[in-house]
């Protein structure tokens, strides 16, 4: 677990999401669906957010929408705790977006932590970058500003397109394909 303190993965995400997006507006269909979780399953878990104050919600027509509660004392130490757990994947799908990448996969321990293996909080991010003509400066620049957001070490691996679904002979890719991973690629 990145952090027991969370009721659940979902939950966490979803407080990735919102809260390291302090200024966007969420409608509960969009929630489910960046997600990847049922619509019921975010209803609760944002009622539960709403309920202890961390969230705002209003409607729209007849859409809910959804947006952090700035006002809340408890949102800059949890947006904090939320930022080095399961602030990575939001982050990283953010400053790598715009590389025009076919992949972008992070993986090392957060992504094992991630995925609920045991162990100590990640020191550091990493990142699998795969494309072709990407600039290496702006690779670097990219996990920089990532850095500069999580307070965590970024370390990128850029792989040329075609390679993910072809890591024959390429000992990293044939490791990070056998360990967990995230995708955050539709992210990006």
């Amino acid at each position: 677990m990145l952090a027991p303190t969370f009721r659940s993965r979902t939950q966490g995400d979803l407080l990735a999401l919102v809260l390291l997006h302090p200024d966007q507006e969420w409608t509960l269909s969009d929630l489910s669906r960046e997600l990847g979780v049922p619509l019921t399953t975010v209803q609760s878990e944002v009622g539960r957010l709403a309920d202890g104050g961390v969230l705002t919600t209003r409607k729209v027509g007849r859409a809910r929408v959804v947006r952090v509660n700035t006002a809340s004392p408890a949102v800059a130490p949890l947006t904090q705790l939320t930022l080095v757990t399961f602030g990575p994947q939001t982050v990283v799908g953010d400053e790598f977006a715009t590389l025009g990448a076919e992949r972008v996969v992070v993986f090392g321990s957060w992504a094992a932590r991630y995925h609920g293996e045991v162990g100590p909080l990640p020191a550091d991010i990493d990142v699998l970058v795969v494309g072709d003509g990407i600039d290496r400066a702006t690779v670097y620049a990219a996990a920089e500003r990532a850095e500069a957001r999580l307070g965590l070490a970024v370390n990128p691996v850029l792989r040329p397109a075609g390679s993910w679904t072809d890591a024959a002979g390429d000992a990293l890719l044939t490791e990070i394909q056998s360990r967990p991973f995230v995708d955050v690629t539709a992210a990006s």
